[in-house]
């Protein structure tokens, strides 16, 4: 009897020898992964370190090709692995650029004297004043001017004497009268010169343009020459927003095309605009093209030097577009995720071409007709490389 149990007792330990044996190979083949977080992949049971919900036992790919995965249907559920076949069509592509906001050039007004003299009086005296069309701007006392209206007294003096003399007078008068004109003297002014008959030493002049000053470059009793140059208005009913393209940027830009501007200072306004100009030469230096966009603004909310940012669309590709969250990118390569067969995925590389916040171009590597991994293709590769680690 003895011999009978130290026999059983032999025969247990073997077979419990050989049931630990099976179970050491199988889990070899195992690894552990919370359902939650398919990243935490662990060789043992336990707890997720994230959510501390238990490990699920998960089998490793048994797939012997190096960029192929092979899942089970639990894997596939737990990582949202979806597919969607490839498609023809391109992508618009679109960028978005900083530029600032600056006067529009073409809606400045210089003024200048029209005829030398000392500043008795000057109306306006502050940078960025508004000045309204019509108003007055200075008085000049000029010897000059002062002649010129006694030339013109004269002139009409001896044309009501000499109606029907046999000098014109009207024709003396007219070149008296165009003098005046030409020194900046208003209709109006010349009209109140004939009534009155009598010379005002100081001449009032009168802006013919609105706008806000943005240089000031005299003050009252300063002497100016013909031509100098008394200040700068600007109208802001219409600026520009300059922005800079890179060279490589302008073949993907479709400049006829309307461009959307937007103000971080109001986030409410988008202002849609069409490029005005685009400099004919590219800096040397920086490889920049200035380009120019009109932008509106007649409620004169926005400013000079304001910060915008202006959206490009750019030209329709001719190639595949997919998903841009299918692509993965490390900086040196371009991979996306293809299914291949029942539960089986393989990685492949791809170049890529001009993208949108959604689309990405694919230049080459992809077919019309393939399933590709449009979600949890992120979770795939994480899998490869624990794969290609083990």
């Amino acid at each position: 009897m003895k011999i009978l149990k130290l026999i059983s007792l032999a025969v247990l330990l073997v077979v419990n020898a050989c049931s630990g044996d099976k179970k050491t190979t199988a889990d070899s083949n195992t690894y552990y992964t919370c359902s939650m977080h398919p990243q935490i992949m662990e060789p043992e049971p336990g707890t997720c370190a994230i959510c501390k919900m238990d490990l699920i036992a998960v089998q490793k790919n048994s797939s012997k090709k190096v960029n192929e995965l092979m899942l089970s249907d639990q894997q596939i559920q737990l990582g949202n692995i979806q597919t969607d076949t490839v498609k023809a069509g391109g992508v618009n592509a679109e960028f978005t650029v900083t530029a600032t906001l600056s006067t529009d050039e073409n809606l400045q007004e210089a003024i200048s004297a029209r005829v030398g003299g000392r500043i008795e009086r000057l109306y306006v005296k502050n940078m960025g004043d508004f000045v309204s069309a019509g108003s007055k701007l200075m008085d000049i006392y000029s010897e000059e001017l002062n002649s010129a209206k006694q030339e013109y007294l004269a002139a009409l003096e001896k044309q009501q004497e000499f109606k029907n003399g046999l000098i014109d007078y009207g024709r003396l008068l007219q070149s008296a009268k165009q003098k005046l004109v030409l020194w900046g003297m208003t209709e109006q002014q010349i009209k109140t010169l004939a009534q009155q008959k009598k010379i005002d030493k100081f001449t009032s002049f009168y802006s013919k343009k609105s706008g806000y000053i943005t240089e000031l470059m005299v003050t009252e009793g300063d002497y100016v020459m013909e031509g100098s140059l008394i200040l700068k208005l600007a109208d802001l009913s219409n600026l520009w927003a300059e922005a800079q393209l890179y060279s490589s940027q302008l073949a993907q830009v479709n400049l006829q095309q309307a461009v959307k501007v937007n103000i971080p200072d109001f986030p409410e306004k988008e202002i849609i605009g069409r490029v005005d100009f685009q400099n004919p030469e590219i800096s040397a230096s920086s490889r920049v093209n200035l380009i120019r966009i009109n932008v509106a603004n007649k409620d004169l909310q926005l400013k000079p030097g304001m910060l915008a940012y202006v959206k490009f669309k750019g030209k329709a590709s001719a190639n595949i577009s997919v998903p841009i969250k299918a692509v993965i990118r490390n900086g040196k390569t371009n991979v996306v995720w293809l299914k291949t067969g029942k539960n089986t995925y393989t990685q492949k590389e791809v170049i890529t071409g001009v993208e949108n916040n959604s689309q990405i171009e694919i230049k080459e590597g992809l077919e019309i007709g393939d399933l590709l991994v449009t979600s949890g293709a992120y979770l795939l590769n994480s899998e490869l490389e624990f794969k290609q680690g083990s």
